[in-house]
């Protein structure tokens, strides 16, 4: 019979209709102004519409998720080097770049002539990054993490949208707000390689 798939979707409609005015009754006014009824509205259980209030509300990012680049840096807290780069301007990111967004400006010591193990600047032009991820996986050193940050339209991208080392150096304890477990992952790693190269020393 003609028409039987449009009814059945049309009961669809209709009961996930009914349902979102059955949990609007059940929760009330909370459940769009509170962190428990926006968690509701997003799990598995929810019945009703799914609709996110965005911009007013945002789904939360896996940690694994990646866009924009950044650079890590020292916390203004540091002991020893406050706000001191990670990045030693070795360049492995800019040569695995599938879509060579990055460039790197480099300098040397005045006295000796050595190059200087930070980057004068550092370049990613954030409309050419197609956010893989292999600067990040190639690092040697962990100091180019993937950003959860999403929100990057803009009215002029000639310029805004070439993010220079102030707009990508951020601190390390952002990275592990935004990602715990992975940051715990490699503090461990870091250390486990420390303890390594030491034994090796005394030897």
């Amino acid at each position: 019979m003609y028409g039987v798939g449009i009814l059945k979707g049309l009961g669809i409609t209709l009961k996930h209709f009914v349902d979102t005015y059955v949990d609007d009754f059940k929760w009330g006014i909370r459940r769009y102004t509170s962190d428990e009824g926006f968690t509701a509205r997003q799990g598995l259980e929810t019945e009703g519409l799914f609709t996110v209030q965005y911009p007013e509300e945002k789904i939360a990012v896996p940690e694994r998720f990646r866009f924009v680049p950044f650079l890590v840096v020292n916390d203004q807290d540091h002991a020893t080097e406050p706000d001191a780069d990670w990045c030693t301007s070795c360049g492995i990111c800019a040569k695995v770049c599938p879509p060579q967004c990055i460039w790197i400006i480099r300098s040397t010591d005045p006295d000796t002539g050595r190059p200087v193990p930070q980057p004068k600047d550092f370049f990613i032009d954030i409309d050419i990054c197609m956010n893989c991820g292999f600067c990040a996986e190639f690092c040697p050193f962990d100091a180019i993490k993937m950003d959860h940050d999403y929100e990057l339209s803009d009215y002029d991208r000639t310029s805004t949208h070439i993010y220079n080392h102030a707009k990508l150096a951020k601190p390390l304890s952002y990275w592990q707000m935004i990602a715990p477990s992975r940051a715990e992952q490699e503090r461990l790693s870091r250390e486990a390689d420390e303890a390594a190269k030491a034994a090796r020393k005394r030897k």
